[in-house]
C-alpha cells in the first residue's frame, strides 16, 4: 500500500500551531499599519465655520519644505475667489485653476477674470526665505481666502506656520458646516 502524504497540516504536532501563527502575524501587521497610517496622516479636516474662525480661533495650516500643503475647498464645494499672503518670502501658492487677478480699492469680485474663478484648491509651499525689502522677519503668516459657493461669498482666515521637520499631512480639506449638530462652530450674532 502506498504512503499518501498529509496535506491536512492538522498532525498532532501541529494542529493548533499554523492557526496561532497566522493570528500572531494578523495583529502584528495591524499593529504595524495602524502605527504607520497614524504617523503619516494625509488629511486633516475642518468645518467651515471654524475655518472662518466663528468657533473663537484662527486655525492653522502647516508648510514644510519638503513637500506642499494643499488647502481644499472641493468638500465644501466652494470656488476660490481672490488669496491673499500677508509674507510672500517663505511661501509660494498656486491653483488648480483660474483665480480672480484684479487688485486695488477697485477690484469688484463679479466682473473680469474674478467672474470666470474656478480653483478649489490652494497649494502653498515653503521656500527659503526670500529679502523682500520692507517686509520683516516673521514665524508666521496670514494666509486670507474669500470663497463663493451656494450663492454668498465666505472669508477665511489661516496662520502659516513655517515647518523645517518632516511633514505631518499633506492636505487641509475644509468640509461643508454640519446640519443639526450644536456646538461644532460657535452660532453667530443675527
Amino acid at each position: 500500500m502506498k504512503n499518501k502524504p498529509n496535506l491536512s497540516g492538522n498532525t498532532p504536532g501541529n494542529s493548533y500551531f499554523l492557526p496561532i501563527a497566522s493570528l500572531i502575524f494578523s495583529v502584528a501587521m495591524f499593529l504595524l499599519v495602524g502605527r504607520a497610517v497614524a504617523n503619516n496622516a494625509v488629511l486633516r479636516s475642518i468645518f467651515s465655520c471654524q475655518a472662518q474662525g466663528l468657533g473663537g480661533a484662527i486655525p492653522t495650516i502647516d508648510v514644510w519644505y519638503q513637500q506642499g500643503t494643499n488647502l481644499s475647498f472641493i468638500p465644501a464645494g466652494e470656488v476660490i475667489k481672490k488669496v491673499w499672503l500677508n509674507d510672500p518670502s517663505q511661501v509660494t501658492i498656486d491653483f488648480d485653476g483660474p483665480v480672480c487677478m484684479q487688485f486695488g480699492q477697485d477690484s469688484n469680485s463679479n466682473a473680469g477674470d474674478c467672474k470666470n474663478s474656478s480653483a478649489n484648491v490652494i497649494q502653498l509651499r515653503r521656500i527659503p526665505k526670500l529679502n523682500i525689502p520692507g517686509l520683516p522677519p516673521t514665524s508666521n503668516t496670514l494666509l486670507t481666502v474669500v470663497t463663493e459657493g451656494q450663492g454668498r461669498n465666505k472669508l477665511y482666515t489661516f496662520r502659516v506656520i513655517y515647518k523645517t521637520d518632516n511633514p505631518e499631512y499633506h492636505s487641509l480639506a475644509v468640509f461643508a458646516d454640519p446640519s443639526g449638530q450644536e456646538g461644532a462652530c460657535a452660532k453667530v450674532p443675527q
